[in-house]
Order: structure tokens, then C-alpha cells, then sequence
């Protein structure tokens, strides 16, 4: 496939700036095969049945930006993207180029010492110019120290404040370790998922730690040659129960679904299903004709062009996520991590058009 043939233009207006109030007041582009509805999230309860498995990413956002100087002054910006094999980490560094490797970066604590942070080492393959960086403290106060000094960091293309930084983390979030939300599942409440519960629905939870790369456009000219990212996910053993009776389990069919919250559940569904490892590093990329082998319905927001998200919503939905995205713009959806979501059926849609609004 051309890169070209997942782009799509997509105006600034559209994009969401700030998350939708409530969580579940968002709306909701439902797909079947017999046409597109346009609901909210709140009615998820009423578009499931009973006997289906709703699975969610319940990875927490870490507070992996730091606002560093150097010793003669000069601020730096670090990201944390994620921790190597021998305990440093993969990290973005502002200004890359002027910082020397071995530098050591410094925090203010605000009673004129500075406190020394990291030293900043060489670059390291990854996404983008990334630098191995080590913490001066040790691995059991990393936490407490980050909590201290970062913040959680908000995708590029959010320009607004966000005044309360918990909106960018889902009401089920664990264990620390993302660097960016599971997004599709910002929308989902403790009430909502209980009405679900009370209509039939098993709620499962899987961990993919979603790293910066799953939001970085594909730059090469085939989406084939697109070089994907590793990230560490793990399945728990309630979810591996539950969901072994669907594993490899031919589409179509009145029975129950599986219903994955967000590309990121997907990939860690379909890493599982693909290799029968119930935790690890993958970097399975998802596009083409893909054989799904767990997943039935996938609930996610609206992605960036030419990503290798939007090329997974291809792989699942067919050629005709162009119309849905039009359909969207058109009717005023809001887009990317803080807009709205799709719910899309590819079991209806492997027997019919799902083009009609």
C-alpha cells in the first residue's frame, strides 16, 4: 500500500483541544453494515450484548516530561519514552544537539540549589534522535522523583492547558509506565462500565505500555517498509481465561464479540493471539489484510494522517474509513486524542458496504 493512500485532510478546527465533559458525552460514530449511526458513548451499554467481552488498556500515563537545566543554565527538555535492558532509559532530548553526552542535567528545587537529576549519554536508535539517559538516584526512588519533577505530556498538536491532568489518564489506569493515554478509553466511566456489566458484558483488562512511536506519521513511501516500534504489553491470566474460547474463532455469526477499546487493546490482543505469548515486547504492525484473529468490534477515536493507527482502522475497517472520515468531518466530530470515537463491526462489515449515513 502507498503511505499517500492514508492521508486525508485534516483542518485544525478539528482537532479536539480539550476533552469532551462528561468522559461519556462524546460522541459515537457507530458502523455496521447497514449504515452509520451517529449516538454517544453513553449509549455503549444499548449497542452490546449479552456475552460480549469488552477489553480495555488500563496502562497508566507516567509524568515522563522534565523541565531540566544544564550547569551553565540552559534549559532542556527530556522525555522519558522507555526504560532499556540495563536500567537507563530511551529518551527525547531538547535540544539534542546542544547537549554534550555526558552532561548532567539539573532541577530547580526554588532554595538556590540546584539538585542534579541525570546525565544525559549517546544517542540510541528509537523513535527519532533519542539519548540514553540515567537517573542519579536509584531505580526504587525513580518514581517518587518523577512524580516530584514531571509532568505528564500531552500530545504535539494540543496547544491548550489542561487543567486537571487526571483527564488524560482512563478511570481504570494501573501501573505507570506510557507516555501517552490509551485514548479510546478516556471516554469510558465507572458507571458506563457498569451498565455494561449489568447488561451481560464481561469487562477484561490487558496492559500495553503505548510508547510515542504509536503516534508518529509513517514517513516512508510503502506502508510495508514502515519500521514499527516495540512496546511491552501483558495479558492477565482472568483475560487469557476468558478470551482462550474466541481465539482463532472464524467471524460472522449472531454469537458473542470480542470489543477492544482502542488500537492499543488490538495490538495487544492480536500480539497474543498471533504468537501465544501472554506478556513481552511487540512490534506487530497491524495494516493490509491483516487476519484478526480475537478481535470482532473496535471502539478508538478518530487518528492522525498517514499513522500506522489510521493504518490499522484500514486494516480493520476497509477502504471505506475515507467515507466514515468525511462522514465525520462533515457532521463536526472532533479529532484525535481528545475528540470523538468510532465503533466499527467487522464481522456486519465482511458482509456488507457500513458506507450509508
Amino acid at each position: 500500500m502507498e503511505t499517500a493512500a492514508l492521508h486525508y485532510d485534516l483542518p485544525d478546527s478539528a482537532i479536539a483541544q480539550q476533552p469532551m465533559e462528561p468522559r461519556d458525552a462524546a460522541r459515537l460514530l457507530v458502523v455496521t453494515a447497514g449504515g452509520t449511526e451517529h449516538l454517544n458513548v453513553r449509549d455503549l451499554d444499548a449497542l452490546v450484548d449479552r456475552g460480549d467481552i469488552l477489553v480495555v488498556n488500563d496502562t497508566k500515563v507516567m509524568p515522563a516530561r522534565l523541565h531540566l537545566a544544564k550547569a551553565t543554565g540552559g534549559a532542556v527538555e527530556v522525555l522519558l519514552l522507555s526504560r532499556l535492558a540495563d536500567g537507563d532509559w530511551e529518551a527525547l532530548v531538547r535540544p539534542s544537539r546542544r547537549v554534550s553526552q555526558g552532561s548532567l542535567l539539573y532541577a530547580s528545587t526554588g532554595d538556590g540549589v540546584d539538585r542534579p537529576v541525570l546525565t544525559v549519554g549517546e544517542k540510541v536508535g528509537g523513535v527519532g534522535p533519542t539519548r540514553r539517559v540515567r537517573f542519579m538516584a536509584e531505580p526504587h526512588e525513580e518514581a517518587e522523583l518523577l512524580q516530584q519533577l514531571g509532568e505528564v505530556p500531552l500530545p504535539p498538536y494540543i496547544h491548550e492547558h489542561l487543567d486537571d491532568p487526571e483527564r488524560y489518564q482512563t478511570v481504570f489506569a494501573r501501573r505507570s509506565g506510557s507516555v501517552a493515554a490509551p485514548t479510546a478509553g478516556l471516554h469510558l466511566t465507572e458507571a458506563l462500565l457498569g451498565r455494561c456489566e449489568a447488561a451481560g458484558v464481561v469487562v477484561c483488562r490487558v496492559e500495553l505500555e503505548v510508547g510515542l512511536g504509536t503516534f508518529r506519521p509513517i514517513t516512508v513511501d510503502r506502508v510495508e517498509d514502515h519500521p514499527m516500534h516495540a512496546e511491552r504489553y501483558r495479558i492477565p491470566a482472568a483475560t487469557l481465561q476468558t478470551l482462550e474460547p474466541f481465539l482463532g474463532q472464524p467471524s460472522g455469526g449472531d454469537g458473542p464479540k470480542v470489543i477492544a477499546v482502542g488500537t492499543t487493546t488490538v495490538r495487544a490482543l492480536e500480539s497474543w493471539a498471533a504468537t501465544g505469548l501472554a506478556s513481552g515486547e511487540t512490534s506487530l504492525f497491524i495494516h493490509g489484510d491483516y487476519p484478526f484473529r480475537v478481535v470482532d468490534r473496535l471502539m478508538t477515536n478518530f487518528h492522525v494522517p498517514g499513522s500506522s493507527l489510521l493504518a490499522m482502522v484500514e486494516a480493520f475497517a476497509g477502504p471505506g474509513w475515507r467515507e466514515l472520515y468525511s462522514s465525520a468531518l462533515e457532521n463536526g466530530y472532533r479529532f484525535l486524542s481528545f475528540g470523538d470515537a468510532m465503533l466499527i463491526d467487522r464481522r456486519s462489515l465482511m458482509h456488507g458496504t457500513g458506507g450509508g449515513t
